[in-house]
């Protein structure tokens, strides 16, 4: 589409019902960034409240009817993502404006490729936009959807503002506190307590009406787009120009972005009057919260001469060699970024029934026990009104085992003292009725204690998801994350999550290939219970690469004991001579399987996908072969028929010039494909290139990357 052009949706498809648009850029430094906001509007061009104004801080609005869904890296850049459910936006609604902008100074005309993307439920591209000419602008409409003789259209439209984010949001209604009225009313209210408010009032209504007279906008308006021009402000009493409670982001004094949602008035400081509460609007400054950081995705261009100069880091690894001084480096880098970055600290501890508070933490504590004192690796300390909850921490690297005698003791000390809780940290993984270490509980104290464990894996993934996906509060601990987690992932740190699949790995594997391998082999459900971890740490792993939830999937009763579920796949294992393993990826279509057949050495990975919907079955493999177009050429293809299973097979390479070979001849009616890779298995116990660890996790990241990245989840 061209600057200026409209169609309407119900000639581009007939899954217009809910529609998804797309803003993507891209940058020759790979920092270039802005943020996406949508706008509701009434007939009269305006928004009914400013809970029609959908942005970072308010990601859903209109019932429902607008989801961000948030970015997507690219290649060279980032997408972000908005669903509309068209059905659902309000009757009052007529219009929808979808817009993006920057701040801190920045232009739009630093990035490259501005496009705009519209595809229906289905996934299927409608409509592309490109955006041109937007040299000076800070804030931009990308285009727009509107309501005309009872249908759908959309309209590309390209219109800039150089006055950014503050002028766009104003021309359709929504209340703005930009910085320069905000200062004019912290200097109103400091003059009014030295006896001085009218003239200041006075001053700051004529320097802020002068700033934004001399704000404007580039680019034509388009047909039914609000007025160029601001419209006057609001008088209150005193002669104060009106800012009221704004719930947008502006740009904060450092230069990013934040969230001027009202949360109730800053303490006065020292020295300072503060404002009265029968004060107007404009003198009464609310809080403001930084919008979250998260660290980019593209790294920035390193300065050194060559790849052999090494970046100074905070945590260095390098000069580890014992495992005495992985343990102790490891457990007081962990501690202390914990205590340090609180939103990490809490996802920590919160599933161990910490409270919400201040976090204090130790290392090489010495405490009584007995003739022998004691000295656990850490302890972590949180203070909620006046009340303390402790936790004592052991930690083991470099795959070492903990030791029962050592986690029995901490639990005595523990009960004795009052403390709440017992951490364990290694590289083990621990499995629902499966305990790492079984420890002794003296029914006869009141007071209890309760054992944790926490993998290397899972703290990695927690650090994951906040400095990647989530964002932290303050750009100085993002970094602190960034270290932590450059540190955990240092060959020589010894926190690398599970790694080894046991001694039982090599006999079982040859029990099979031999068959010789009886059920009620206890080396067989020791496979079992690894394989199981190894599962759990895919999951972990994955999670925090793709900013999602990822679990495994138990097929069991509800209640079921899991002793007894992992004794029927041991036996099930000595039977057939394959582990079995399903996940479950949050936004997919369907469940990832993983299936490993000792006996013929070859992994599958795969993943259903249900037909939905209306269609002819030849449209339908059309469409999977279309949205498979980069797929590897050896992904094999299976239809899935209604009440016989599968029908007709084969690989991508072969169905490319013809799908209607997919489909049965016979007419039975298609439930769903099933797409599946296979690779080779690695031999190996342990996670070295050539073990079985290190395959499976290349065999789940290549499927996910090149087989169900692709294939979008059905319409919701």
């Amino acid at each position: 589409m061209v600057k200026g052009a409209n169609v309407g949706l119900s000639a581009l498809s007939e899954n217009v019902g809910a529609v998804v648009v797309g803003l993507g850029w891209s940058s020759a430094t790979g920092e270039g960034d802005a943020d996406v906001s949508v706008l509701l509007l009434d007939a009269d061009g305006k928004v009914r409240s400013d809970a029609d104004f959908c942005f970072y801080n308010n990601p859903v609005a209109g019932d429902g009817s607008v989801h961000l869904l948030g970015k997507t890296p690219t290649a060279d850049g980032s997408e972000d993502r908005i669903s509309f459910d068209l059905d659902a936006v309000p009757p009052e609604v007529d219009k929808v404006v979808v817009a993006a902008s920057r701040y801190g100074g920045a232009r739009f005309g630093e990035l490259d490729d501005l496009r705009l993307t519209l595809a229906d439920s289905t996934g299927d591209g409608l409509a592309r936009f490109a955006v041109h000419d937007v040299e000076e602008v800070s804030a931009l409409i990308f285009g727009e959807l509107y309501r005309r003789a009872g249908e759908w259209k959309f309209r590309a439209v390209g219109q800039g503002y150089a006055s950014g984010l503050a002028g766009l949001a104003t021309d359709y209604g929504v209340d703005i506190d930009d910085d320069a009225e905000t200062a004019d009313a912290e200097a109103a209210v400091a003059e009014a307590a030295d006896g001085e408010a009218a003239s200041a009032r006075t001053a700051g209504a004529e320097r802020a009406g002068t700033e934004r007279t001399g704000a404007g906008h580039v680019g034509a308006a388009p047909e039914g787009s609000a007025p160029e021009w601001p419209g006057p402000d609001v008088e209150v009493p005193g002669g104060t120009s009106a800012v009221p409670s704004a719930r947008v982001p502006a740009q904060s004094r450092d230069g990013h972005a934040v969230d001027r949602a009202a949360t109730g008035p800053e303490p006065a400081e020292p020295g300072t009057a503060a404002a009265p509460a029968d004060a107007p609007k404009s003198a009464r400054r609310p809080r403001t919260a930084k919008k979250k950081v998260t660290l980019p995705r593209t790294a920035k261009k390193s300065l050194a001469d060559n790849d052999t100069w090494r970046t100074a880091r905070l945590f260095p690894g390098s000069a580890l060699k014992s495992d005495r001084e992985r343990e102790t480096r490891a457990t007081s880098v962990v501690l202390s970024v914990m205590a340090q970055v609180p939103e990490f600290g809490r996802r920590l501890t919160a599933a161990f029934g910490a409270p919400a508070g201040r976090m204090e933490t130790f290392t090489e504590v010495t405490l009584p026990h007995g003739e022998s004192p004691r000295r656990p690796d850490g302890v972590i300390r949180v203070e909620r009104a006046g009340k303390l909850w402790t936790a004592l921490v052991e930690t083991k690297t470099n795959g070492n085992a903990l030791k029962p005698d050592q986690v029995q003791a901490y639990m005595d000390i523990a009960a004795r003292r009052g403390y709440e809780a017992v951490i364990t940290l290694s590289n083990d993984v621990a499995l629902e009725g499966s305990p790492l270490v079984d420890v002794r509980i003296d029914r006869r104290r009141k007071h209890k204690v309760a054992l944790w464990h926490l993998s290397w894996a899972e703290v990695v993934h927690q650090a994951q998801m906040l400095i990647r996906h989530e964002g932290v509060g303050d750009a100085a601990h993002a970094w602190l994350l960034q270290e932590l987690l450059h540190y955990l992932q240092h060959e020589n740190s010894g926190c690398h999550g599970f790694q080894n699949m046991g001694a039982a790995w090599v006999p079982v594997r040859r029990g099979i290939d031999e068959e010789t391998l009886c059920q009620g082999d206890a080396r067989a459900l020791e496979v079992i219970e690894n394989w199981e971890r190894l599962v759990r740490q895919v999951c972990l792993r994955l999670g925090g690469e793709l900013g999602q939830k990822v679990l495994p999937v138990q097929r069991a009763r509800r209640g079921a004991d899991p002793g007894a579920r992992r004794t029927e796949l041991a036996d099930h294992l000595c039977e057939q001579g394959r582990l079995n393993a399903e996940i479950r990826i949050e936004g997919t279509p369907g469940v990832l399987g993983i299936t490993a057949d000792l006996r013929t050495g070859k992994l599958r990975t795969s993943i259903e996908v249900p037909v939905e919907g209306a269609g002819y079955p030849l449209a339908r493999a059309k469409r999977l072969v279309r949205r498979l177009s980069d797929a590897p050429a050896d992904l094999h293809i299976e239809t899935l028929v209604d009440g016989r299973g599968t029908g007709p097979r084969g690989t991508l390479e072969r169905l490319r010039p013809e799908p209607a070979d997919i489909l049965p001849k016979d007419g039975a009616q298609i439930t769903g494909f099933r797409l599946s890779l296979f690779k080779g298995m690695g031999a190996g116990r342990g996670s070295a290139e050539t073990g079985f660890i290190r395959s499976v996790d290349d065999a789940v990241d290549r499927f996910h990357a090149q087989v169900v990245a692709h294939v979008d989840a059905p319409a919701v």
